[in-house]
């Protein structure tokens, strides 16, 4: 998978590419993934990206000379673009792998009050959010989206069904987990897990996960 990611601060994105499996993943070749700064597409001397909102209003615009030349120096093949937007689709389960089956993905991170929305309409965008919330750019987002697909790309985890235990990949929470020392502090490890039947132990990780998932996500089990 190729990824083009467009900021105006490339710092913030640079650091996370080099560490834990996303960095290994690069490293490794599995993915490639291209950093450009907007400002690089920029005409004046300022080299200005962003400008006042018609109709008035607090807050700055990102223009849409130099952010449409910036993604249309990917011609002819620019993949799926999305526009990182607190007001877009909110990221999933099922649209993270929607987009890991891509071949090829454009990410833009938003910056200021937001992007004009001709860059929406017509290089076109899709806008995708990552929460009801709002963050100071879509640097971060971006980073989510990157992290959460890369792990689905084969090769990137060493064992495939890591992934296919997770939360929310059938529909629920993903259930507790312990580890040495069996005793902390007064508390036990459930007996059950040390058990060594290995029956029993399935049946008390699904319902222990049905118990985590109605306790802090009931909206998944309704």
């Amino acid at each position: 998978m190729r990824v083009d990611i467009f900021t105006i601060f490339p710092g913030i994105i640079a650091g996370p590419l080099r560490e834990s499996l996303l960095g290994k993943a690069i490293a490794d070749g599995l993915i490639d993934v291209r950093v450009h700064d907007i400002r690089d597409w920029s005409t004046d001397k300022r080299r200005s990206v962003d400008d006042e909102a018609f109709g008035g209003g607090p807050g700055m615009v990102m223009k849409p000379e130099p952010l449409f030349a910036a993604v249309e120096s990917l011609d002819p093949e620019r993949g799926r673009v999305i526009l990182l937007s607190p007001a877009g689709r909110r990221l999933d389960r099922d649209l993270v792998h929607e987009l890991a089956a891509e071949p090829h993905l454009t990410l833009i991170c938003g910056r200021y009050e937001g992007v004009d929305e001709r860059a929406v309409a017509q290089l076109p965008a899709e806008e995708l959010s990552i929460g009801d919330y709002v963050l100071s750019g879509g640097e971060l987002p971006a980073l989510v989206v990157l992290e959460a697909v890369t792990r689905l790309i084969p090769g990137v985890i060493g064992k495939e069904e890591s992934h296919e235990q997770d939360s929310f990949e059938d529909g629920i929470l993903d259930h507790p987990h312990y580890t040495r020392p069996r005793e902390f502090r007064g508390m036990e490890v459930p007996e059950v897990l040390v058990s060594g039947d290995h029956a029993r132990i399935e049946r008390w990780r699904r319902e222990a996960a049905e118990a985590k998932t109605r306790r802090n996500r009931p909206d998944l089990l309704a």
